[in-house]
């Protein structure tokens, strides 16, 4: 029988092993730029076209290369961090296997230049699809600058398979905020066509975090920090007022990499069990330290999921460290005893003497004293006037029902024991129908309403807007500045008018007059991250959908909410005459009818 093994050539393997190491445009930044950061750089730009489709460039000023470990970084397995298996266990760097730049190489057309401190001249190479084109001498700066060009030029079908532009610069974004979190002494850049999105100084964690998150979240951050045998935990956690149903910031990182853990994030989540509302989620970013021979970050190809040895342990001393820096900072209530005028219990001493104890009393109270009282009496006058009048008022009185407007009394009873419409516990209006008991649910109800009133105004640009007397603040963070701008026009369209201030600084200076009495602050983050999902790239109607369910699930009633007959009587109306009166936009009942059948049978 004739041999069908056969070993691979390396550019083959090397596009198998790309599949899964570089995944998008935001795995190439991750790989180069967590070299730099092994290169030990202070300061790394990162700048991207077409949101890495046609090139990404990633410069830093660390090490650099010699002209052979240049040559021999983009064979597979090359790698100076480790030497035998053990090292495995004693990682201290980023990046380890030897297969990023292999594989970047394998599906991109790459060029290197690097230049050592002590050398004069540096080398640029140039490789397309693993293929090597040359090598030669060249002026540049120490460092290295590493240009990917046409990235999958090769590899039609996973070129094809790539998001959107606005998408896949958002996965950009996210992949260099958890790198540039974990290493605040290094200045990093990130700018897309041309344009600065992110500049981040050099400078503590704290300023790090409100320098990609904006102004507004420094004042929900307490700090935490421990040190045990098994692990050093430090960071920051959100105030429970900072809770948000969907976009908090949540990152774990240890030893300097970012991961995910379904296990630790639990353990903050029972932290703030009973301060925040269910589904909501407060922002924490939580470091831990933690000896290297004690996880292990090879079991994923990403590196994101980490095994720990003393898991429990540690989840144990992360809710514990959590629960004391909410508390430090009263956010928690703690019961208060009332000791004011309490006897003072001293600590017991044998060798103290001891007194009889004494009685405070008055020897002079008598209970039985009189007490002289003055019986002189004020003479009451003009007391005929509290009586003038009575007789008249109730000729009136009796004057109000006239022979001609005969009202019986079931008819009175009737009317007054039975309204149109009955509301149950301050969330659900039920009113009778010919087949039956109609139930429907007032928020989800006024929902629906509010929605297609606001996409309403969205399409036919109808700007109802008010003026507000003090305009309000939006801090907007640096990633998001750039798809803010491109949603103010169709925000704008709904009444709200927003000034440009600078600096991811903007003024609210008119809200939409129907929005009276809401956190417009919230909401406009709330509609962010709602553009966020879609994506500016979408289609207008799409983009109008989130903006028109996020102010209506805003100004709907609320459950608990008491409702009076009339007002029940304008929401049922309001809601018939809605396009669709059974389902909200996210495709839940607003409304179920029970049967007079159904009734029935109950009391059968």
């Amino acid at each position: 029988m004739q041999d069908v093994i056969q070993l691979l050539p390396d550019t083959v393997a090397n596009q198998i092993a790309a599949g899964e190491v570089i995944q998008r445009p935001a795995s190439v930044i991750k790989e180069l730029v967590e070299n730099s950061i092994d290169a030990e750089a202070t300061t790394i730009n990162v700048l991207v076209v077409d949101a890495g489709r046609t090139s990404i460039q990633v410069i830093d000023d660390g090490k650099g290369m010699s002209d052979t470990d240049a040559r021999l970084s983009f064979e597979r397995h090359a790698t100076s961090k480790i030497r035998s298996a053990d090292d495995l266990f004693k990682l201290h760097t980023m990046g380890f296997r030897g297969e990023a730049l292999a594989s970047i190489a394998a599906v991109a057309q790459v060029q290197l230049k690097t230049r050592q401190k002590h050398e004069d001249l540096g080398t640029v190479i140039h490789i397309a699809g693993s293929k090597y084109i040359s090598q030669e001498p060249c002026t540049c700066a120490v460092g290295t600058n590493f240009l990917i060009e046409n990235l999958f030029y090769n590899v039609p079908a996973r070129r094809k398979f790539l998001k959107s532009n606005t998408t896949e610069l958002n996965n950009i974004i996210t992949a260099f905020q958890r790198i540039a979190l974990v290493y605040p002494h290094i200045t990093f850049t990130l700018h897309s066509n041309g344009n600065e999105l992110i500049n981040l100084r050099a400078g503590t964690l704290r300023q790090r975090i409100v320098d990609i998150f904006g102004k507004r979240i420094n004042q929900d951050l307490l700090s935490l920090e421990t040190e045990t045998t098994f692990c050093k935990i430090y960071g920051f956690v959100g105030k429970p007022e900072s809770a948000k149903k969907k976009g908090a910031q949540q990152y774990f990182f240890v030893n300097g990499r970012y991961m995910k853990h379904a296990y630790f994030h639990k353990a903050v989540a029972s932290a703030f069990e009973r301060l925040v509302p269910t589904g909501e989620q407060v922002p924490y970013f939580i470091y831990f330290d933690v000896p290297t021979e004690e996880i292990d970050v090879n079991i994923h190809p990403t590196k994101t999921e980490i095994k720990f040895e003393n898991e429990k342990a540690i989840w144990q001393i992360l809710l514990a460290v959590v629960r004391e820096a909410v508390g430090l900072y009263n956010d928690v209530p703690s019961i208060d005893f009332d000791n004011e005028g309490r006897p003072d219990i001293p600590v017991f001493d044998p060798n103290a003497s001891t007194s009889a104890p004494k009685v405070d009393y008055n020897p002079n109270y008598n209970p039985f004293k009189e007490v002289e009282q003055s019986s002189s009496r004020r003479e009451v006058t003009n007391w005929e006037s509290l009586y003038e009048g009575l007789g008249k008022e109730k000729e009136e009185l009796q004057s109000l029902f006239t022979p001609d407007e005969p009202i019986s009394e079931s008819e009175s009873l009737i009317a007054e024991k039975s309204p149109s419409h009955y509301q149950y516990k301050g969330k659900y209006i039920m009113t009778s129908v010919k087949s039956g008991l109609m139930i429907i649910d007032q928020h989800r109800a006024h929902l629906r309403i509010l929605y297609e009133n606001f996409m309403e105004q969205l399409n036919q640009r109808i700007n109802s807007s008010q003026k507000v007397l003090f305009p309000e603040m939006v801090q907007i963070p640096a990633a998001s500045i750039e798809l803010f701008n491109k949603i103010i026009p169709e925000i704008e369209r709904i009444g709200f008018e927003i000034s440009n201030l600078g600096g991811g600084s903007y003024a609210l200076q008119s809200v939409p007059a129907d929005l009276q009495g809401l956190d417009m602050v919230a909401l406009i983050h709330d509609m962010l991250e709602n553009a966020s999902e879609q994506g500016v790239n979408s289609p207008l109607d799409d983009i109008h959908h989130a903006l028109a369910l996020t102010m209506a699930r805003s100004a709907a009633i609320p459950y608990g909410q008491v409702l009076s007959n009339v007002e029940m009587d304008d929401l049922i109306t309001s809601l018939f005459a809605t396009r669709n009166i059974n389902y909200t936009p996210t495709g839940k009942t607003i409304l179920s009818i029970l049967n007079q059948t159904d009734i029935s049978k109950l009391f059968n």
